[in-house]
């Protein structure tokens, strides 16, 4: 049995929001990423502890170790660079307003739908090519990745419950019109 209009319009808006808060987040998390980078260390016992000397750092804690230093020396030496994250925020800000319309009306604005599908697959690739030619860590470009994977699933839900609706919509104008 399907379900009614208004269970689809209902999780269409629930995961719609979902990735919207998703976005945002992630847009969020980008501005303090020096702060993000101590409060890591922290969490993974990879910091300065109270003796003042800094344990033997390996793997992932070496990782984020060498990018939260890295990271102070760009923002102490030249704080403009943090910029470039600013607008990073800014974007995701912005992917994350536009989809507000497929709050409003789902299958007249689907495209979102296929839109954000897109934008995720494309992650996947970009995050491995980009994280090769920058020298990421390919279990960092993993985490990357995982942004995708994890968003494709609400949008292509939302996708096919919006062509669902809409299915219905030209069913029911159909036999409006046999009348």
């Amino acid at each position: 049995m399907n379900p009614s209009d208004a269970v689809l319009r209902r999780r269409i808006k629930w995961l719609t929001w979902f990735f919207i808060v998703g976005l945002f987040l992630s847009g969020a998390t980008a501005i303090p990423l020096e702060s993000e980078l101590n409060l890591l260390a922290r969490l993974v016992g990879a910091d300065i502890g109270s003796s003042g000397v800094p344990p033997a750092a390996s793997g992932l804690a070496h990782w984020i170790l060498m990018v939260r230093d890295a990271l102070h020396t760009t923002n102490t030496r030249f704080p403009f660079m943090a910029y470039g994250t600013d607008w990073l925020a800014f974007g995701h800000f912005v992917i994350a307003i536009a989809f507000i319309g497929a709050l409003r009306d789902p299958v007249r604005n689907i495209w979102l739908f296929t839109f954000g599908m897109i934008a995720c697959v494309l992650l996947i690739p970009y995050a491995f090519v980009m994280g090769a030619v920058r020298g990421i860590p390919l279990e960092w470009g993993l985490i990357d990745c995982s942004f995708g994977i994890g968003g494709i699933v609400p949008v292509r839900l939302c996708r096919k419950w919006a062509r669902e609706l809409e299915l219905r919509q030209t069913t029911k104008h159909s036999s409006d019109d046999d009348r």
